[in-house]
C-alpha cells in the first residue's frame, strides 16, 4: 500500500545532494536537510518509518534525519537526543545530505527561522516517538505528544508550516520519509533501503 499523497508540494522547491566528504552549501536561511546515516538509532529510524511505508514510496525511508538551516552562515536548528539545539551543518559534511531549498518568500523564510529557534531547549519528543511507533504497531490513528518536546523531522515539519506547507498528519509526527515524499527528495540512485 502506498502512502498517502500528501498535500501538493509547494513550488520552486529544489533539492541538492551533497554526498559524504562533500560540504553543504548555497543554502538560506529556511531550508532544511535530510540526510542518512547507519547508527542504530538510524536504523531503527528507517525500520519503523518502513512499518507504515510500502509500494513505490518505501523509497523514501532511506532519509533518517531532518535538521533546519537558521543562518547563511550554516547555523542549524535540530531535534537530537539530547533536546533540540543549535549546531552547524559541518557535522554533517561525512553523511549522506539533500539540501532543500525551499519556495517561499522572505517573510515565510524568517517565520520559520524564528519558530525553530524558539523551539532550542525543549526535550527530544521520546513520548512523540512512542505515539508514533503505537500508530505503526497498531495501524491506529490515535496519537499523542508532550508539550516542550520534539523529533527531529516534527521540528521542520512545524517550520515548514509557517511556509505554507499542509501535511496529511499531524506535523509533530511527520517522519523524515513523509518530509522526503512532501520535498521529492529522491535517494541516490533510488536503492533499495536496509533496515
Amino acid at each position: 500500500m502506498a502512502m498517502k499523497r500528501l498535500f501538493a508540494p509547494v513550488p520552486r522547491n529544489s533539492v541538492q545532494r551533497f554526498a559524504p566528504g562533500e560540504p553543504l552549501a548555497g543554502y538560506e536561511s529556511g531550508d532544511f536537510v535530510l540526510t542518512h546515516g547507519d547508527a542504530w538509532t538510524s536504523r531503527l529510524i528507517r525500520f519503523g518509518q518502513r512499518l507504515r511505508i510500502r509500494g513505490d514510496d518505501r523509497k523514501f525511508t532511506y532519509w533518517n534525519h531532518a535538521a533546519l538551516v537558521v543562518s547563511e552562515g550554516g547555523e542549524l536548528v535540530e531535534a537530537l537526543g539530547s533536546g533540540v539545539q543549535r549546531t552547524h551543518v559541518d557535522r554533517y559534511d561525512s553523511a549522506e545530505c539533500h539540501l532543500v531549498r525551499i519556495g517561499a518568500s522572505a517573510e515565510d523564510r524568517k517565520q520559520a527561522v524564528a519558530f525553530a529557534e524558539w523551539a532550542v531547549g525543549e526535550d527530544y519528543g521520546f513520548g512523540t516517538l512512542v505515539s508514533i511507533a503505537w500508530g505503526l504497531i497498531t495501524g491506529g490513528k490515535f496519537t499523542f505528544g508532550f508539550d516542550g518536546q520534539a523529533i527531529c523531522s516534527g521540528l521542520v515539519a512545524m517550520a515548514m508550516e509557517r511556509t505554507g506547507a499542509i501535511f496529511n498528519r499531524t506535523p509533530t509526527h511527520v517522519m523524515p520519509a513523509d518530509l522526503a515524499k512532501y520535498y521529492g527528495v529522491e535517494p541516490p540512485s533510488a536503492p533499495e533501503v536496509t533496515m
